[in-house]
């Protein structure tokens, strides 16, 4: 069976690189797409190569160049082929209170987070109606719907992604193309490191696992999607917090 391949932004660390190696061990092809390759993403990519089974491969891209996103997408067809998935995982989590948050760090969010993936998705599913297939994960978060202090831009572009999931789902989903969101709930990842243990330990007691879900839990979820057993979820959101939201 020849490989699948799947588009994953901002896959040299953080949640990004744990999709990027879950799917690689499913015997995925992962396009793993981010500023600058990273060393465990490096490593990731031999680890792959060692198994003779998936692969993951690097391109540089600036997600946030709008202009730059068309010929990424046509690159990647034209040297990979078809694309089975894309995973719109890449964006930053800039804290502010909006009342003192400069404009630009609100411009930067909202053309990273929201923007960037809308058009990014644009040019991918284009390609995914003309072959009759395709499955699109967006990245949200608890906090779309949660709420949390000082991150209210940022939980605007979450909840954008929620909107957009579930309208395309209904676009294109005649054509044979499922389209998902994953609210991760707060996960080691660098937002939630800035927080400090006694905040950390606080949101863990009051979920219903009493623990905080991890990378390798929303790859797990990411990976489900991609997969046969999602064949037949589309527009949906499935949250990934230990039970934080329960």
């Amino acid at each position: 069976m020849p490989e699948k391949t799947v588009l994953v932004t901002g896959g040299s660390r953080g949640l990004g690189l744990a999709i990027a190696q879950r799917l690689s061990g499913a015997g995925y092809r992962v396009i793993a797409v981010a500023r600058s390759e990273s060393e465990p993403l490096r490593e990731a990519a031999e680890e792959a190569r060692a198994r003779e089974a998936g692969a993951i491969h690097f391109r540089a891209a600036d997600l946030s160049d709008i202009e730059g996103l068309a010929p990424l997408v046509r690159g990647v067809r034209k040297e990979f082929g078809p694309l089975h998935g894309l995973v719109n995982n890449a964006g930053i989590g800039t804290e502010g209170l909006l009342a003192t948050m400069q404009n630009p760090h609100i411009e930067a969010l909202i053309r990273l987070n929201t923007l960037s993936p809308i058009l990014l998705t644009k040019f991918v599913v284009r390609g995914m109606m003309a072959d009759g297939a395709g499955r699109i994960v967006n990245l949200s978060s608890i906090i779309a719907s949660t709420g949390y202090s000082a991150l209210s831009v940022y939980a605007a572009t979450k909840a954008s992604m929620i909107g957009f999931t579930k309208s395309l789902a209904r676009e294109v989903g005649h054509l044979g193309i499922t389209v998902n969101a994953v609210a991760p709930g707060f996960i080691d990842t660098e937002l939630t490191r800035s927080m400090d243990d006694e905040d950390r330990a606080r949101i863990a007691r009051r979920s219903a696992l009493r623990r905080l879900a991890e990378p390798r839990d929303v790859a797990a979820a990411v990976e489900f999607l991609m997969g046969e057993g999602g064949r037949s979820v589309t527009g949906t959101v499935l949250t990934v917090d230990a039970g934080n939201t329960a």
